[in-house]
This record gives C-alpha cells, sequence and structure tokens, in this order.
C-alpha cells in the first residue's frame, strides 16, 4: 500500500488494508510513506508496518524549493526498487500522495499487478501519469475517462470507515462523550486533518452569533491551530479538539456539518446524510476540492460556500436552520449519492489482480 501527505489519502489506504485484512487474516501488508508526512504516525497507529521514502512533491510558489526534488525522486526511485524487490508482494495499491508516484512507477515496471484509487473528481498529475502504467483504475466519480484510459476504469466510489453505516443508533452516546447538551442543535466543524485557517477564523468570527442561535459547536481545529483556539473550551457551547479520534461520533452527534471538501470527507458525508456546507480549499492542485463539492452541490445535495463569499455565512447558515424541507431534501439527496459499498467493490477488483501472481 502506498498514499500520504493528508488524511483524504492515508485513511482510504487503511480502509481498505482494513479490508483486505479482514478477509485474508494471513496476509502481510506493508505500506510506503513519504518521510516527515503524517502517515508516518497515522499508519503505524492503526497497526501497519510502514517504510518512508526521501521524497515531496513540487513547489509551485517556491521554486527554489524544487532544487532537491531530482535527488529526492532519484533516492525514492532506487528504494521502492529495492523494498519491492525485498518483499516481492502480490499486489500494490497506490491511493495518491508523494509517495505513491515511485512505488507505484517502480511496481509496474517489475511487473507487479498494480492499482490505483483516485478519489478526487479531478485527478491530481500523479494518479494521471501512472495511469498510463498500472493495471487498473478505480475512481469515485463519473466521466473521468477523459483523464483516465477508459478500458481500465472502475467506478467503485471511494473507501470510508466501516463504523459510519450505522450512526443511528448512537446519538446519545456521542452527546455524552462529546459533553453536549440535548437540547441544542449541534454544529460539526471539521477543516480536514491538517486544519484550515480560513474556516477556524470563520468560526472564531461567528461564535457570538451562533451562540446566540442556540447553536453548539463541536469544532475540530487541526493540530496546527488548536493553541490559537483552545480557549474558546472556556465557552458555554463550544468543544475544540486539534483531532476527532471517533469521527462515527463526531458524525452521530452533528445535525449540522461545515467542512472541506476533500474527497474522503465528501464520500463519508454522502454516506452520513447530515446536511452539510462544504468550503472548499483553494489552495489545491487544479482546485479539485471546487469540484468535488460541485459535483454534490449541483445534485441539490450540499451548500457551498467559496473561501471569497465567508462574508455571507450568516444568512447562508440561517437559511439551513431555519428550513426543516431544506434539511430533509439535502440529506435525502446525499443519501442517494452514497456509495456504502466502495470498500467491498475494491476488494473485489484487487482480488482479480490475485489471479496473476497464482
Amino acid at each position: 500500500m502506498s498514499g500520504g501527505g493528508t488524511g483524504g489519502h492515508i485513511y482510504p489506504a487503511i480502509a481498505i488494508a482494513d479490508a483486505l485484512g479482514d478477509k485474508y487474516p494471513e496476509a502481510s501488508i506493508l505500506f510506503i510513506g513519504a518521510k516527515g508526512r503524517m502517515e508516518m504516525e497515522k499508519v503505524p497507529a492503526a497497526g501497519y508496518p510502514i517504510k518512508g521514502l526521501w521524497i515531496s512533491g513540487i513547489q509551485r510558489k517556491q521554486l527554489h524549493k524544487n532544487l532537491t526534488f531530482p535527488f529526492k525522486l532519484i533516492s525514492s526511485l532506487w528504494k521502492a526498487f529495492y523494498l519491492l524487490r525485498k518483499y516481492k508482494p502480490t499486489v500494490v495499491i497506490g491511493t495518491g500522495g508523494f509517495a505513491s508516484g515511485p512505488t507505484l512507477f517502480v511496481a509496474a515496471m517489475l511487473g507487479h499487478p498494480t492499482l490505483i484509487q483516485e478519489q478526487n473528481s479531478y485527478p491530481g498529475i500523479t494518479n494521471k501519469l501512472l495511469a498510463k502504467k498500472v493495471d487498473k483504475v478505480c475512481v469515485a466519480y463519473d466521466h473521468l475517462e477523459r483523464f483516465f484510459p477508459a478500458h481500465k476504469l472502475v467506478k467503485t466510489g471511494n473507501p470510508v470507515r466501516q463504523d459510519l453505516l450505522s450512526l443511528g443508533d448512537k446519538r446519545k452516546e456521542a452527546q455524552t462523550y462529546f459533553g453536549l447538551d440535548p437540547h441544542k442543535k449541534t454544529l460539526l466543524v471539521i477543516g480536514g486533518s491538517l486544519g484550515a485557517h480560513a474556516i477556524n477564523k470563520l468560526l472564531s468570527d461567528q461564535l457570538d452569533w451562533l451562540l446566540e442561535n442556540q447553536v453548539q459547536l463541536l469544532w475540530q481545529t487541526g493540530a496546527h491551530y488548536y493553541k490559537a483556539y483552545k480557549h474558546y473550551n472556556d465557552r458555554v457551547g463550544v468543544t475544540t479538539v486539534d483531532f476527532l479520534h471517533r469521527m462515527d461520533l463526531a458524525y452521530a452527534a452533528a445535525d449540522f456539518i461545515i467542512s472541506r471538501s476533500g474527497a474522503s470527507a465528501v464520500s463519508e458525508l454522502c454516506i452520513v446524510g447530515k446536511p452539510v456546507i462544504f468550503i472548499p480549499s483553494p489552495n489545491v492542485a487544479e482546485d479539485h476540492q471546487t469540484s468535488n463539492a460541485l459535483s454534490v452541490v449541483d445534485k441539490g445535495a450540499a451548500l457551498l460556500l467559496k473561501e471569497s463569499e465567508l462574508a455571507s455565512f450568516q444568512a447562508l447558515f440561517s437559511s439551513l436552520l431555519h428550513d426543516e424541507a431544506l434539511q430533509l431534501k439535502i440529506s435525502k439527496q446525499l443519501k442517494v449519492l452514497a456509495l456504502p459499498d466502495a470498500t467491498r467493490a475494491l476488494v473485489h477488483e484487487i482480488e482479480k489482480l490475485f489471479v496473476r501472481c497464482v
């Protein structure tokens, strides 16, 4: 398995690994990540070994930081070659991120069965390049044949945490776990695994207004920003955390959700089916978070608030807070778009590649 850099690449890889491990308990699963990135912590925490490559992405804004990239790439290609020759994997799976590029490239060159899982509606450059080499490309959105060879494409959806499939009976447990008032509406705010400055500032600016409207806040600030916002825990009706370790309970507690629109988040929120406002990050390659959000918003399954339009937050959130018909419509449409069997479908596609190794 190779994927990382952000939770959007790491957690799908872990979900696939968990499903494979459940079905094939005798299997050995090894992750390859990028040194210094969050997968080097999150993957071992999930119970899997990981090896690190010295690799990073191309810097589009600070070009001087690219001077070491050729050396990193050569180093990573050689280490990927060494690891693949040493462990002789049955199949190699990439979920995106810096390390997946050299790993999947070398794996394809060595003739290993290979599969990449593209989470986004607008693919990143690494997966677009790898698609020419790998055996199969599993995707979550329609119309991606403009980026990938059509004969390799399989629409499976994005793998998600399996504990999200049964949230209905967890609401009381969730309210107790987070210390929430069961008589108030709860707004869950998730700005991605690393946090989002614009969303955190928005919530800080709007906090008094939200509390005046009897809305309590469950707010994941991200580790980078927690110190700046943790003092809000002193306010009644505000719970700030750096990271939500029990996402199932966070979703179960929520009445409304504000979220970035990374691919994994969008897939999870379709399954959760709670009214959501997407605030896409404008600082990602090809603005793919906006594309992800629009694929849902255009079907009436969410609301969109761009960072350039944050001044209209009160009007938009008020329209959602006081319109039960709109809430029900969004929830219904989200569930229509959900692909809860995505993990199982991915395992099935991986199993087809086992045949080449028999």
